[in-house]
């Protein structure tokens, strides 16, 4: 029986068109096939982001078919067979068909073939073996990807020990595809090579690690997925200061923000908080955020008035006040309706300048130096304290420079 894709604008597309037809002219009908993730996804009726194609052209002779048909061709990652052609704006990686000479657990060398079976046997799991000519014809080389993909499981092409040592960032794929692609429980074999050899994952480079856990739990619900890695050990492998708990799980109700997500996973300690993020190599951002949060959590309750809240907001920002707030909502997620509150309130508020500074002591006296530093700080926390006033500040410096007698 043939599979079709249908229904894909993408597929259709002029760019789309222009680029099959460019490799075709060099290549012969049948040249060029999509392939990966682009085709599982059409066939189960998620939206497509990125379309890559594979093909037996060589890359010299993909990068002559693009030019030649008047696309721009990048050379992308020519050792490795890939070419990115720009159509309409849009980017195509294009990928000679491939087979592992050698791996390291970490990079592999490849040898150029045009074999489809030899270029999908090399591939992590059999949904992602898939491939679709121009028509939407969908071919399937090692058997069970169409049937793996509309089933929802996820099981490694061929034996997952090996698949693995060929790049032990695949223990991590595994749980991340079973969070946006599974159903049921997951692959027992696969589960059993991930929990002996995840002690291999010190090969892998920090950011890899990082950003796979990050795509995992930006998934609609990663919980399963993530209590099935921490079973196997692996949690504990990549970020051993995680804990699952209730927390999480309330987090993932939440919304889909992955930050917030991992920041459920950690304690509220900024300096462990901090080390994880710089060990993993988070970008400056994320290891930022939740380290800040990590400050602000002692100061957030639920139950704080907005009042209280204000001084909070100023003192830490509404990220981190946000963010503490949401870990509080998943110590309490009965309290939906005072986290919603708090939640609106930081988005409304708008931080106000302090509203005296040194220029004003210096016309009271107060020459520059510690002194005027002391004054704005005690200036600064009285104006806290009654809610930001936004008058009376000259009489307020005032008190604070010659108090009353007594």
């Amino acid at each position: 029986m043939t599979v079709r894709l249908s229904d894909q604008p993408w597929l259709t597309a002029p760019a789309t068109r222009a680029v099959m037809a460019a490799l075709e002219a060099a290549g012969g009908p049948g040249c060029a096939r999509f392939v990966g993730g682009c085709v599982r996804d059409a066939l189960i009726g998620r939206p497509v982001a990125d379309i890559d194609i594979a093909t037996t052209l060589k890359p010299e002779e993909t990068d002559r078919a693009v030019r030649a048909a008047g696309l721009k061709a990048v050379p992308t990652g020519m050792a490795h067979g890939t070419v990115t052609a720009v159509a309409e704006r849009r980017p195509f990686e294009i990928t000679t068909l491939r087979r592992d000479v050698s791996t390291d657990g970490r990079n592999a060398t490849v040898a150029f073939t045009d074999d489809w079976h030899e270029d999908a046997a090399r591939r992590d799991f059999r949904l992602n073996a898939l491939y679709a000519d121009a028509e939407g014809r969908v071919f399937d080389p090692i058997g069970e990807g169409v049937a793996d993909a509309l089933a929802g499981r996820i099981i490694f092409v061929g034996d997952p020990e090996t698949r693995i040592r060929e790049d032990f960032l695949r223990i991590l794929r595994f749980f991340r595809f079973h969070a946006w692609y599974g159903r049921g429980e997951p692959d027992a074999a696969a589960l059993a090579a991930c929990r002996a050899l995840a002690p291999g994952m010190v090969r892998l480079s920090a950011e890899r690690v990082s950003s796979e856990l990050m795509k995992m739990l930006s998934a609609p619900d990663p919980r399963a997925a993530m209590a099935a890695m921490a079973d196997a050990g692996v949690l504990a492998q990549i970020l051993p200061e995680a804990r699952l708990s209730p927390l999480f799980e309330a987090a993932v109700g939440q919304g889909n923000d992955p930050v917030v997500r991992l920041m459920t996973l950690l304690p509220a300690d900024e300096a462990m908080t901090r080390g994880a993020a710089i060990r993993l190599r988070f970008a400056n951002a994320t290891r930022d955020r939740l380290a800040f949060a990590a400050v602000a959590v002692p100061a957030v309750s639920l139950s704080m008035s907005d009042r209280e809240a204000r001084a909070v907001l100023y003192r830490h920002g509404a990220k981190a006040f946000s963010d503490a707030v949401r870990r509080r909502w998943a110590e309490a997620p009965d309290r939906a309706v005072d986290a919603g509150r708090l939640l609106e309130l930081a988005e409304a508020w708008i931080r106000p300048p302090l509203p005296v500074g040194g220029r004003d002591l210096a016309r009271l006296g107060i020459e520059p130096g510690p002194e005027t530093g002391r004054l704005l700080k005690a200036f600064e926390e009285g104006w806290i304290a009654d809610d930001f006033p936004a008058a009376g500040h000259a009489e307020r410096l005032q008190a604070l420079v010659s108090p009353p007698p007594g």
